[in-house]
C-alpha cells in the first residue's frame, strides 16, 4: 500500500508541485501557513509580519504589533491573521489594507472561516473562541474551556465548531447559538492541535504529551493511534482530498499518514534542530509546506521529501549553549537575538536593528515600523536607560511598546549584557 500510494503521488501530481523549494525572506521563524485553492501561500511569523507569495516573492502585510500565529484565506479576496498582541486582522488582499478587530484579552493561535457560516473563528489563550462575520461587524465569544483553546474547525456545512484546548478537551459548538453540544475527547493532557475531515467521519488530534489520535468525529471513539513517543504535537494538517495527512512535532519530524488505511507513508526527520511548528499541503497534495526555527518556509514533495535538504536550524544563535559563551553574550541570545540584529539593517526582524545602538534616540530607526508609544519618543539609548528596560521590564518601562515582557533580574547580568551590547553594536571602522 505504501508504494502503490508514493508511486501515485508521483505520477498524479503536476510536475510544478513536485519541486522542493523555499520562500525566503521572514526576519523571524514561521508560525502559520495557509495555502488557498489556486496555489497562493500566506504566512505567519514572529516577525511581527504576514508574508504573501505569488510565485515565491514575498509581499508583506505590516500591521500586527507583535508575533503573527495563523493565517487563513476567506472568499472575495480577504485573509485573516491572528497575532501576539491579542487581535484578528481582516485583509483585503488587493490593496494590503486591514481592519483590527479586537476584544480577546490573550494572544490568537489559531483561525479556522466557514463561508457557509459566514464566520471565522479564532483560538485564544484567553480561554475563549472568537467568532467574527465574514460581513464585518463585531465578534462574539465562547466561554466554557478551563484553559487556553489552542485550534479550532468548522463542520462542512458551518452548523458545527470544534475546538481543542490545553484543559484536554475537544469540544463541540453549535456556530449559530454558540452553546457547547458535546464533549467530545477527554485528553489528559493539553491538545494542541486538531483537523477535521467532515465528510469521511473523523477528526485527527496531537497532543502536548505526543499523542496522535483519530476519532469518530461524531462519537469520539477511537479510530486508530498514530503516536509515535514524540512530543509535543505541533502542527497536524490534512491534504484537500482528505487522502493524507501531516504531522509536525516538537523534535522535528513531519510523519505523513494515508487516511484510507492510517498507515505511515512518510517519517521525515525535517529540521536539523527544533520543532516544526506549522504545516499546509499544496492544493493537489503533492507538496507539504513547513515552517519552524527557520526564518522560511521549505516545501517537500511529498513522494520525495527523503531526498531533499533539512531546515538549517541548528546555528540560531538562541539555541547556542549557554555554557561555551560569556555571560553578556549568553544574555543576548537567550532574551534579544532572535528579535534584533547586531548589524545594520533590522532584516525584517521583529525588533529594529542595535548597531550603533548607545547615544541614539528611541524609535528612530528608518526600516523598522514603531509602536505609538516609541514612535517620537525622547528616550535615549544608554547604559542606565537599558539597565533600567530590563530590571523592571519592558512593559513598565515603556508602557505600550511591542517588546515582550521579559527581566533579567540581577544586576550582574544586566551589567554583562549591556557591555556586550557596547563592544558589538559599536561601529565598525
Amino acid at each position: 500500500m505504501r508504494r502503490l500510494l508514493l508511486a501515485l503521488l508521483t505520477c498524479a501530481a503536476p510536475a510544478a508541485a513536485q519541486e522542493y523549494f523555499t520562500l525566503d525572506g521572514h526576519g523571524g521563524p514561521v508560525m502559520g501557513i495557509a495555502a488557498d485553492p489556486g496555489g497562493e501561500i500566506a504566512t505567519a511569523s514572529f516577525d511581527n509580519a504576514v508574508g504573501l507569495w505569488e510565485d515565491r516573492a514575498p509581499r508583506w502585510l505590516d500591521g500586527h504589533e507583535a508575533a503573527v500565529n495563523a493565517v487563513a484565506f476567506a472568499p472575495g479576496g480577504v485573509l485573516y491573521s491572528g497575532s501576539d498582541d491579542f487581535d484578528l486582522r481582516r485583509w483585503d488582499v488587493a490593496s494590503g489594507t486591514s481592519e483590527r478587530l479586537e476584544g480577546h484579552q490573550g494572544k490568537v493561535i489559531a483561525l479556522a472561516v466557514s463561508e457557509p457560516a459566514g464566520l471565522v473563528a479564532s483560538a485564544s489563550w484567553d480561554g475563549t473562541i472568537g467568532l467574527w462575520p465574514l460581513d464585518g461587524g463585531a465578534g462574539r465569544f465562547l466561554t466554557g474551556h478551563d484553559g487556553p483553546v489552542n485550534d479550532v474547525a468548522f463542520s462542512a456545512d458551518g452548523a458545527r465548531l470544534y475546538s481543542a484546548s490545553a484543559d484536554g478537551t475537544i469540544r463541540i459548538w453549535d456556530s449559530a447559538s454558540g452553546t457547547e453540544t458535546l464533549r467530545l475527547v477527554s485528553h489528559g493532557f493539553g491538545i494542541n492541535e486538531l483537523v477535521l475531515n467532515d465528510a469521511a467521519g473523523w477528526l485527527a488530534y496531537g497532543a502536548v504529551d505526543g499523542v496522535t489520535r483519530i476519532v469518530d468525529s461524531a462519537t469520539g471513539d477511537a479510530l486508530a493511534d498514530l503516536s509515535l513517543e514524540r512530543q509535543p504535537i505541533l502542527a497536524i494538517e490534512a491534504s484537500p482530498d482528505g487522502a493524507l495527512l501531516a504531522v509536525g512535532d516538537g523534535e522535528g519530524y513531519i510523519m505523513v499518514v494515508a487516511s484510507d488505511g492510517w498507515d505511515i507513508v512518510k517519517d521525515f526527520r525535517a529540521t536539523t534542530q527544533g520543532p516544526i511548528w506549522a504545516l499546509a499541503f499544496s492544493p493537489d497534495g503533492g507538496n507539504v509546506h513547513a515552517g519552524g526555527l527557520d526564518n522560511r518556509v521549505h516545501s517537500w514533495p511529498v513522494a520525495t521529501m527523503d531526498d531533499h535538504g533539512k531546515m538549517q536550524t541548528a546555528d540560531r544563535s538562541f539555541l547556542a549553549d549557554p555554557a561555551e559563551m560569556p555571560n553578556g553574550e549568553r544574555q543576548f541570545k537567550r532574551k534579544c537575538s532572535i528579535c534584533h540584529t547586531l548589524t545594520p539593517g533590522s532584516a525584517r526582524r521583529a525588533g529594529p536593528t542595535l548597531y550603533d545602538l548607545f547615544g541614539r534616540q528611541a524609535g528612530t530607526v528608518s526600516d523598522y515600523s514603531y509602536s505609538d508609544a516609541l514612535d517620537g519618543s525622547d528616550l535615549i539609548w544608554s547604559d542606565a536607560t537599558i539597565d533600567a528596560l530590563f530590571d523592571i521590564g519592558p512593559e513598565h518601562y515603556i508602557p505600550g511598546t511591542k517588546m515582550p515582557m521579559q527581566r533579567i533580574t540581577g544586576a550582574e547580568d544586566r551589567a554583562d549584557l549591556i557591555a556586550y551590547l557596547r563592544r558589538e553594536t559599536a561601529p565598525k571602522e
